[in-house]
């Protein structure tokens, strides 16, 4: 199936931009942007043909400053309360389309990967074609022992299958995980804000204090010295 075995070419690529809606969430937009910006230069360099899905208003208003030509679609309004899988279909049927139509050979996804509610890694994975997963750090192949396995009706017809929902899913998780990181972002943004603003508040408090004090004492000394004169 092509969407495992590719075109036979990597002219043209699709870049998913990943972003949110609205800001006040730290870097979270900005760094995802500044790696699709970077890899679309590199790309651009090679000689490559770049194309930019963009997912989230932001990541378009930022990436249309420098690629407005290349952006091809755009989504935004996903997950106002929580993606859900529909939604990630939708996106994923567009990119299935576009693919059937010949109008990239590549597509990369850009998202923020989630890792806790401060950490979050700018991750980018290639949806089409698909790639096998790498073994991870000390993980080692499965011995199948020999064994032969048969595929009803065959192993063609069954990849046709999963290989179209495997794009969805894929994409489903990277959203789930992008708005995990989201609100990450945003929690940790606002605490130091709300934390930065007390501080600056008690900073204000003293200066006024201290200022309203020496205006008193000042006018103490200007009455006893007044007093003294008469």
């Amino acid at each position: 199936p092509a969407l495992i075995a590719g075109t036979g070419s990597d002219q043209t690529h699709l870049i998913v931009v990943a972003t949110a809606d609205r800001g006040l969430c730290g870097g979270f937009n900005g760094n995802i942007v500044r790696r699709a910006r970077l890899l679309a230069q590199e790309l651009t360099s090679e000689g490559k043909t770049v194309k930019l899905l963009t997912v989230g208003r932001k990541g378009r208003d930022q990436m249309r400053r420098e690629f407005g030509d290349s952006i091809v679609h755009h989504v935004d309004g996903l997950g106002r309360r929580s993606v859900s899988y529909e939604e990630a279909d939708g996106v994923a049927d567009v990119l299935r389309t576009m693919f059937a139509d010949g109008e990239f050979d590549v597509c990369t996804l850009i998202y923020a990967q989630f890792k806790s509610a401060i950490a979050n890694v700018v991750t980018a994975q290639q949806l089409i074609p698909a790639e096998a997963p790498a073994l991870a750090e000390g993980e080692e192949e499965v011995d199948l022992g020999g064994a032969v396995y048969e595929y009803e009706p065959t192993e063609e017809s069954i990849l046709e299958e999963l290989l179209p929902r495997n794009v969805s899913v894929q994409l489903f998780k990277a959203l789930l995980e992008n708005a995990a990181s989201e609100h990450g972002s945003r929690m940790t943004a606002m605490d130091n804000a709300t934390r930065n603003a007390g501080e600056m508040i008690n900073s204000l408090t003293l200066t006024y204090n201290r200022t309203r004090q020496a205006m008193i004492t000042k006018e103490l000394i200007e009455i006893i010295s007044g007093a003294e004169a008469l």
